[in-house]
């Protein structure tokens, strides 16, 4: 089979709330919506880990992040690597190996001292973990088509517990939609796109080109069009406003208190939701142009098409923003979006899958081996909707490690329970029939003691096969049935640790 063209479609800090495609009635994705009625459309795609750089990390090596071991954001790191150790395997590689052209256009946002070129990708670098506004090209870009420079005003941030301003959490931006950073990595999408179909014409090469924005991460800075699409008066309010942290980890309290929610009044909630919605709206926007742009290139019906993003946003959600420790679905259930060619259209997935298994799908479509991306597995079968399409997992594990502090998590969803272990705090357990919202953390429940250990272990053994070894914390702490080894790790006196089991 002909190796197909790749577009790979991925935004930063992403609801799954905000397209219609997903549920939204009043959402401005009419892009997105195309592209799931005309693909797969995933109903419980999680991040491996809700923050930025581990989460990307894993996309490239198909690897989770205990394994890859880039931890956390350099921005914010307090001790961890800030670059993918050498020797590790990446499907960019792979894909250049195998005749590939490979691009990205966006953001990078994989560490500090390597970039995208490091990595097998065409395209300019543009670090950082917010649209770069001061980078050559973008400037150059103004420049050479007349839009007026970067400024903002209507600043919305709230009061931090020292008593000084908060985060920028959003702004309105004084410039046309063609002069936004979106326009322009949309346009340089576009451009190199055309490079690669001629390359494709001419010479039989097939491509894979990454459009990562950088948005719709706050701060939310966009145009007037944009900034006042939606009324604030029709946004409703996430129903997990009415949290009140009673019985969870207090680092959840604080986080509220550091991103402010309780100095603003409601309404400024809503129109923050109202902007975040504006913001996902014009990057659908600008999606629509690239894919009006591989229509007109006679691409489509050979260019598979992937759109999904790093981690979710709160938005509001449990009186918080941005995402941290706290392991709620807001941040970790995404979207996640394919289209193959010759697939199946308007097709919907209940299995639990993840970013990570983007990795093995790449590479599967590209006809390469996936067995180096060891965390990850083929989408395929599943997108097209194949009624054998099964051996998948019922539960999904996802981890975290910290942001502003190492704050080590693994959480286990189920069909309909939720666990979350945190050895720094109380542990949390959420009966997602019951309470959707994960407003009522039920792991001291004594009605629920069966629950609680038996996620507990299915947690442990799964954490034990992949070698996490966050699980060595959890043999001594709690009930994780029998286990064959000496979970003291003493090694000198195995004998008599084997002879005092109870």
């Amino acid at each position: 089979m002909k190796q197909p063209n790749i577009l790979f479609l991925m935004t930063d800090q992403h609801r799954a709330d905000t397209l219609g495609a997903y549920g939204n009635p009043r959402a401005a994705t009419p892009n997105l919506d195309e592209l799931a009625s005309t693909g797969t459309r995933f109903d419980r795609w999680y991040t491996p880990t809700a923050i930025c750089t581990p989460a990307r990390a894993s996309l490239l090596t198909g690897k989770a992040p205990f394994r890859h071991k880039l931890l956390a954001n350099h921005e914010r790191n307090v001790g961890y690597i800030e670059d993918l150790p050498d020797g590790q395997f990446t499907f960019s590689e792979a894909l250049r190996d195998n005749g590939y052209n490979c691009g990205l256009i966006g953001k990078w946002h994989v560490g500090t001292d390597r970039s995208a070129g490091d990595f097998g990708f065409d395209g300019p670098d543009l670090p950082g973990w917010h649209n770069p506004v001061e980078h050559p090209d973008y400037l150059a870009y103004l420049a050479g088509n007349g839009f007026p420079p970067y400024e903002i005003s209507d600043r919305i941030r709230g009061t931090l517990p020292n008593g000084g301003p908060g985060n920028l959490l959003a702004a309105r931006l004084h410039q046309p939609v063609e002069a936004t950073f979106e326009h322009y990595l949309a346009t340089r999408a576009i451009e190199m796109m055309e490079r690669y179909a001629a390359d494709a014409s001419e010479r039989d090469k097939p491509f894979f080109l990454a459009l990562h924005f950088f948005g719709p991460h706050l701060p939310y800075i966009i145009p007037d069009s944009y900034f006042d699409l939606f009324d604030p008066a029709d946004v409703p309010l996430p129903r997990s406003v009415a949290e009140t942290f009673h019985g969870k980890p207090p680092v959840q309290r604080n986080y509220s208190a550091h991103w402010t929610f309780d100095t603003m009044p409601i309404e400024t909630t809503r129109k923050l939701i109202a902007v975040y919605w504006g913001y996902v709206a014009l990057i659908d926007h600008e999606i629509g142009r690239v894919m009006a742009a591989m229509r007109r290139l006679g691409l489509a019906d050979e260019t598979a098409v992937f759109f999904t993003c790093d981690h979710g946003e709160f938005t509001g959600a449990h009186r918080l923003h941005d995402k941290g420790p706290a392991m709620y679905e807001d941040i970790y259930r995404t979207p996640g979006i394919v289209r193959v060619p010759g697939g199946p259209g308007g097709v919907v997935r209940s299995e639990f899958v993840s970013l990570l298994d983007c990795t093995a799908t790449i590479l599967d479509l590209a006809g390469i081996d996936p067995g180096p991306a060891v965390d990850s597995r083929s989408l395929l079968p599943l997108v097209s909707d194949s009624d054998s399409a099964g051996g998948w997992d019922e539960d999904i594990v996802c981890e975290f490690h910290g942001h502003h502090f190492p704050y080590p998590q693994r959480m286990l969803r189920t069909d309909r329970y939720k666990l979350v272990v945190n050895p720094d705090s109380v542990n949390e357990l959420y009966d997602l029939d019951d309470d959707p919202d994960e407003l009522v953390n039920r792991y001291p429940h004594p009605e629920l003691e069966p629950v609680r250990t038996r996620l507990m272990r299915r947690l442990y053994e799964i954490l034990r096969r992949r070698g996490d070894n966050f699980y060595h914390w959890m043999t001594s702490m709690y009930d994780v049935g029998d286990v064959e080894y000496d979970p003291t790790l003493s090694g000198l006196d195995e004998s008599t640790y084997q002879n005092t089991k109870p």
